[in-house]
């Protein structure tokens, strides 16, 4: 899914500050956040635009006429009733409890806005960039990308840095590469756009990412079977 186009990740982002985005769809949500920073423009301008919510406006207490008039809108018959068996007291204490579910409300209001204008605890990305290979197959010589893998390492964007001409009999297959042992597939990349890649724990035992040009499905064994036109090494 493209998150970089202003009108979806306008439309998620309201559902996650409005918080109608719940369960695991705000979970992943959370996660795609530190990859796209267009999911963060949203959202941080969607807080903004609640923010007016914590001001705290001056109480005013409306004359009794208004009072009494609301009463008997609200109450009707059973309003005048009470009034005229309990007397001022009795109006007056039902004032007590409007005023105070109108305090309220007030308090719920400002919570929301001034936690919804508190910023997201987002890691910064791990940005790692991927040098082509030596001994590149002719037309690829300009294998280099470059992977963005999110702070909580739930996921990664990877980009190539220019177009590459693998052709329709060929595609290119994301790795993550051991210190030891065999490497691990991250699926299929694209050649000429931005790739997503949402997996648990992308960097345990991740010691570098690693590009090879497979068939059009990927490997069918599981490990690299073509040749392999980009490494970049993962800093820690």
């Amino acid at each position: 899914m493209d998150y970089s186009r202003t009108e979806r990740a306008d439309r998620l982002a309201a559902e996650y500050v409005l918080g109608t985005m719940s369960g695991r769809a705000r979970r992943r949500f959370e996660t795609l956040l530190p990859a796209h920073p267009q999911l963060r423009r949203s959202v941080n301008e969607w807080q903004e635009r609640l923010v007016p919510l914590a001001d705290v406006m001056p109480e005013v207490l409306p004359s009794p006429q208004v009072w009494q008039a609301l009463q008997r809108r609200l109450f009707a018959a059973s309003a005048d009733a009470a009034l005229a068996a309990q007397g001022l007291s009795g109006w007056w204490q039902r004032l007590a409890v409007w005023r105070g579910l109108t305090a309220f409300a007030t308090v719920a209001a400002l919570s929301l806005g001034i936690w919804l204008a508190q910023p997201l605890p987002v890691n910064p990305p791990i940005v790692i960039v991927m040098a082509a290979q030596p001994g590149t197959p002719q037309g690829l010589q300009n294998a280099s990308f470059v992977v963005s893998v999110a702070g909580d390492g739930r996921s990664l964007v990877f980009k190539p840095l220019a177009q590459l001409p693998v052709g329709l009999d060929k595609a290119l297959e994301l790795w993550a590469l051991p210190g030891q042992g065999a490497p691990r597939s991250l699926g299929l990349v694209s050649a000429d756009g931005a790739t997503t890649v949402l997996r648990q724990q992308l960097l345990k035992g991740t010691a570098a990412f690693a590009v090879s040009v497979e068939p059009p499905g990927g490997s069918p064994t599981g490990a690299p079977t073509g040749p392999v036109i980009s490494v970049g090494k993962l800093q820690t």
